[in-house]
């Protein structure tokens, strides 16, 4: 491969208490091209990344752009250099317009230093237009699906017009049509000579869309070749640093009783006459394209929406589920798809995200027993195998894949029937993934009941016991185990009615 290279990182460490995250990285990556980077998480990628974009300091190595050594110190700094960066955690402010959060911090300014409305709304439509985007430059973020909120983050981070883009996790909440726009743009970029930075935990992606790959493990690069010269196995035993024989754990269990019973369960907008059933033991997945009404489903179910007709039957009891505490008090919890905005609290610590939920176990004599809280947040989140320096570690400092289990511990407290897992693994690695899909057996031979939303098909095929497939707001099919096949859940993802009967 001839290209010079654009951005070199060389012997960068870096430290937080309690973890070296980064030792002694070095790699290079050469003009007009993907190079993508794969390691679980905690791994450091995120890290590294962060450095050079500004948002971390290195404690010992350099940079380097076009072989010279540049100091970046902020963002700002970065943007100044080039760099734009697309985030894996989505960070945006609700009550924003689309055209305020694509000229945040970049805004154009008139002859007396006014900020230029009239010409942010012309270049938002020319982006949107440019990019067939068909959003309302006016439309508040809070009213976007996270699949929009991340096409933005994309389409912002490309109109810099950068040299080096890090994209982390790009395609982890976009559809797959979403996914070929994107690809198709990367492929504009890299033919101008733009470099990427690719991140993904999709090992189809990465073999679709990189030219060079780097793995790191532990903090450290293990390896770094042509993409021609690996292959998916290898990837993932460098990354794990084991082989995985089998990526989804699932064991034939004996199931129970309905538990959980839902009929005509209607919102009018979003979704209509949505009827299932869900046995003790059971895990049910809802499959469907993004818009197909999933999320809005669970959401009404848990009582963050309201649902306007249908009926909710827990342990044949029908329920007037209005809130989030009817339902935890009829021990049925929910997992987010956007964990950061709905499931963590980033700024508090692990102790505090777990206990959010049962602080009344905890309260005597209206004093915390601060000992219980401890024993019993250390007793679950070594169950939900929480990988933290310490209980006082602040949550936004974990992984992509500890935070889940922190919120799924959250929830675990609350001794659950029934758990609602929205996209449970988006965002992380193979190995995560993994210990996700254990848990979620695990429980399951506790006799839980398991609703499991997810875009991955393979996770679906592998993990579930029946699956439900919507379709602009209806259940167009189900099928079971025996009829699992991706183009059967995919003829009734894009069926526009109901397909077939479904007997409860």
């Amino acid at each position: 491969m001839s290209q010079s290279v654009k951005l070199r990182v060389s012997n960068i460490e870096k430290s937080f208490p309690g973890v070296k995250a980064l030792d002694n990285v070095s790699f290079a990556v050469r003009k007009g091209t993907v190079h993508a980077i794969c390691g679980e998480n905690g791994a450091g990628k995120s890290t590294l990344m962060k450095i050079i974009n500004g948002i971390y300091k290195q404690d010992a190595g350099q940079i380097l752009i076009d072989e010279k050594v540049v100091e970046i110190n902020s963002p700002i700094e970065a943007r100044q250099l080039g760099i734009a960066m697309i985030f894996q955690e989505l960070n945006y402010i609700p009550e924003m317009t689309i055209e305020e959060s694509l000229f945040v911090g970049n805004w154009p300014t008139g002859k007396y230093g006014n900020i230029d409305w009239p010409e942010i709304r012309k270049r938002t439509l020319k982006l949107l237009e440019e990019e067939n985007l068909d959003y309302s430059p006016g439309t508040k973020l809070k009213n976007l699906t996270v699949s929009d909120i991340q096409m933005l983050e994309i389409l912002k981070a490309i109109s810099y017009n950068s040299d080096i883009i890090i994209m982390d996790e790009p395609t982890s909440a976009i559809t797959q049509h979403e996914i070929q726009i994107l690809f198709n743009k990367i492929n504009e970029l890299r033919e101008r000579g733009t470099c990427i930075i690719y991140i993904s935990h999709k090992m189809d992606e990465i073999f679709q869309i990189a030219d060079e790959i780097t793995v790191f493990r532990d903090g450290s690069v293990v390896d770094s070749r042509l993409k021609e010269d690996y292959d998916m196995e290898t990837i993932i035993s460098q990354m794990v640093g084991r082989k995985l024989d089998n990526n989804y754990p699932k064991e034939e269990i004996e199931l129970g009783e309905v538990i959980l019973e839902v009929n005509g369960l209607t919102d009018k907008e979003k979704f209509e006459d949505i009827s299932f059933y869900v046995r003790e033991g059971e895990i049910v997945g809802f499959a469907g394209l993004m818009g197909a009404g999933r999320t809005e489903v669970m959401r009404s179910l848990f009582g963050l929406d309201e649902y306007k007709s249908g009926k909710i039957i827990i342990k044949g009891e029908e329920v007037d589920i209005k809130n989030v505490r009817t339902s935890i008090d009829k021990k049925m919890v929910m997992l987010s798809e956007d964990r950061r905005r709905y499931g963590i609290i980033p700024v508090r610590n692990v102790k505090e995200n777990v206990s959010l939920s049962s602080l009344k176990k905890f309260i005597s004599g209206g004093r915390l027993n601060f000992k219980k809280e401890v024993e019993t947040v250390t007793d679950i989140c070594e169950r939900m195998n929480v990988q933290a320096p310490s209980l006082e570690t602040l949550v936004e400092t974990l992984s992509g894949g500890n935070q889940q289990k922190v919120v799924l511990a959250k929830w675990m407290i609350t001794d659950p029937d029934i758990l609602i897992l929205d996209e449970p693994t988006r965002g992380i690695d193979v190995g995560a993934k993994y210990e996700i899909y254990k848990l979620m057996m695990e429980l399951a031979k506790e006799k839980k009941a398991i609703i499991m939303v997810s875009s991955e098909l393979p996770e679906l095929i592998g993990m579930c016991d029946r699956i439900y497939v919507m379709a602009k707001g209806s259940i167009t099919g189900m099928l079971n185990r025996d009829e699992f096949t991706q183009e059967n859940i995919m003829t009734y993802a894009t069926a526009a009615k109901k397909e077939r009967e479904l007997i409860i």
